[in-house]
């Protein structure tokens, strides 16, 4: 078939981490494929993370209920994704790639069904029978040594697409970093360092205390060094959405004389902008990490409970630190302070 006339559909629902890990496959996607019409399924949560991305033509995105708006009832949540699934039967995708592991992947193939693509990609269980509604099945073997970025990219295979994967990539809002370059406080050739406190994850979390340490030696250490703070804005006490102005508010009092830049990101596109500010970045295991691998930045990053080897930094320099007890918290400021300085060395990171 002509390559202008195949049309995909790659469905991702997960988080933002996920989504980020998944655009590999879109660039690998669009140097096979280079007049294809590539198109993305995803979630308003997450949709930022695709954003601006030029291996994309058009990205459709559905609320989930638990996302839904303040006012908004679940049963029209409901309604406008299907209303959206009977406009993506409309465009008669040749493809559906459907990025699910294979016990989500039955609730992700009722919407498929809607849609009515001539052919699906997607995992089984290695081993295991098929998946009713899946013509191009790959095997899912999670193997502990092997990066998501890996798994996500043998979607390719029945298309004749060989690894390796490329870089991920995210791309901020050109208007978005003109708007916000000049409240970061950076200054011809200044360091500047983006440090992200929030996590999700209890056991990636690392205490106020330990961040007002490394900022202020980080900060003796080094001439020409400035500090973004970013978190996710509101309490800790939110079920969906834990927030952290009370440890950055206590992190701010105490660094009050040094060039640290407050800056919350309320939404998704103000996180992407701001990373793609920085020189580097230190934060935890998550969205925020995989965000600024897609954005090419150096990385010191902290992992509690997750799987290193599957999760790690994606094609960026990067130094990881995860002690015995799977806690962030247990991790030393001192420990900290090594990594960075290994980082700089890897990414060859200068001050004035």
């Amino acid at each position: 078939m002509n390559d202008s006339r195949l049309k995909f559909l790659v469905i991702r629902r997960d988080n933002i981490g996920d989504l980020v890990c998944t655009t590999p496959l879109f660039s690998a996607l669009r140097a096979h494929f280079p007049f294809a019409e590539i198109c993305a399924l995803v979630n308003s949560y997450n949709l930022a993370a695709l954003e601006n991305n030029p291996d994309i033509d058009s990205i459709y995105a559905y609320t989930k209920a638990k996302h839904r708006p303040k006012g908004k009832s679940v049963a029209s949540v409901y309604w406008e994704r299907a209303l959206l699934l009977i406009k993506l039967r409309k465009k008669h995708f040749d493809y559906i790639i459907l990025v699910a592991p294979p016990q989500t992947a039955p609730r992700v193939l009722k919407m498929v069904r809607i849609i009515q693509p001539k052919k699906v990609i997607g995992y089984i269980n290695a081993g295991k029978r098929n998946i009713p509604g899946i013509d191009y099945p790959v095997p899912y073997t999670p193997r502990s040594e092997s990066h998501e970025v890996e798994d996500v990219f043998d979607l390719l295979s029945p298309l004749g697409i060989a690894p390796p994967p490329p870089t991920l990539r995210v791309f901020p809002d050109p208007a978005m970093v003109e708007k916000i370059r000049p409240l970061l406080g950076r200054s011809g050739k200044q360091l500047l360092i983006g440090i992200h406190i929030s996590s999700r994850k209890p056991s990636q979390r690392w205490p106020a205390k330990n961040f007002i340490k490394l900022i202020n030696t980080l900060s003796a250490q080094f001439m020409g060094v400035a500090f973004v703070l970013f978190w996710s804005p509101g309490n800790e006490w939110n079920p969906l959405h834990p927030g952290d102005d009370h440890k950055a508010s206590e992190i701010m009092e105490a660094l009050d004389k040094l060039p640290v830049t407050a800056y919350p990101t309320h939404r998704l596109q103000e996180l992407i902008a701001g990373l793609s500010l920085c020189d580097a970045i230190i934060c935890s295991d998550g969205g925020a990490m995989h965000l600024a691998a897609g954005l090419g930045k150096p990385i010191l990053c902290f992992f509690g409970k997750s799987e290193s080897s599957h999760w790690h930094p994606w094609g960026v320099p990067y130094v990881l630190l995860q002690p015995p007890s799977h806690e962030v918290s247990d991790i030393s400021v001192d420990d900290a302070l090594e990594g960075f300085a290994e980082l700089r060395q890897k990414a060859s990171l200068v001050s004035d």
